[in-house]
């Protein structure tokens, strides 16, 4: 009950929706991004820069429709530091006041019915689309209109993150976008919510989770991410994860 989309006008962005079963927690890694979200039940809410996996709990059929940031867009979006949202799931009025309110009435307007037809998926369901694609699309509006309000991204966080992605090194990352290595860690932090050996850490993680859901073998995958070995993918995985890569990854991967 879940599916995603890319953004075309805010690059790097992801657009996702779901609908919840009620089966227990769903465990959310990290990933260095902040997410504008919108719950049928905690209305407009911001997730921000996780640093372990976080533990989502929902009621049965309760929607979702996000907007998730690419690493380092997120402060400009939402006009403070990823730093401050580290780890917290906050009301969206707590940082945008009145207009968080008229956001919500926009959202509003656009979930229209969310009554579940008799025998069938829930209204805005991800299976369904209607109204989640309309909220989406008002989420994405805002978000633009925002961030070009504030001038654009730092080009900085683009930048650094696609460095770290591709394997560089805190040092080798700091070189070349011409900063030092503690004026580097100062300005990740406002831009990703940590510093850059830990967004290094969980981007790899990611690079790591996905070339194992693709059916290539852990041991493989530690070498082609960069591990020393296999345990130490374990124990990375674990850390941030709170689980085994084992019990990440679909049956079967």
């Amino acid at each position: 009950m879940y599916r995603e989309g890319a953004v075309a006008e805010i690059p790097g962005a992801v657009r996702w929706a779901s609908v919840s079963r009620g089966e227990g927690a769903v465990r959310v890694l990290p990933d260095g991004c902040l997410d504008l979200l919108w719950s049928s039940r905690a209305g407009l809410l911001v997730a921000g820069p996780d640093r372990t996996a976080h533990l989502s709990v929902s009621v049965p059929g309760e929607r979702w429709v996000g907007l998730r940031l690419p690493p380092g867009t997120g402060p400009a979006v939402f006009g403070v530091p990823a730093d401050e949202l580290r780890d917290l799931r906050v009301p969206l009025d707590d940082l945008w006041g009145p207009a968080a309110a008229e956001l919500a009435d926009r959202v509003a307007a656009s979930a229209g019915s969310a009554a579940t037809p008799a025998g069938g998926s829930p209204a805005g369901s991800p299976l369904a689309g209607g109204p989640a694609t309309s909220i989406a699309a008002v989420l994405e509006e805002v978000a633009l209109r925002r961030l070009r309000a504030a001038g654009g991204p730092d080009p900085l966080g683009a930048r650094v993150a696609a460095r770290l992605a591709a394997g560089a090194t805190v040092a080798a990352t700091a070189a070349e976008v011409g900063l030092g290595a503690r004026a580097l860690h100062r300005r990740s932090r406002l831009l990703f919510g940590y510093g850059p050996k830990t967004l290094a850490r969980i981007l790899r993680m990611r690079r790591a989770l996905d070339l194992a859901g693709a059916g290539t073998p852990l041991a493989e995958v530690a070498a082609l991410a960069g591990y020393a070995d296999q345990a130490h993918l374990t124990r990375e995985v674990t850390e941030f994860a709170g689980v085994p890569p084992t019990r990440i990854l679909p049956a079967g991967a």
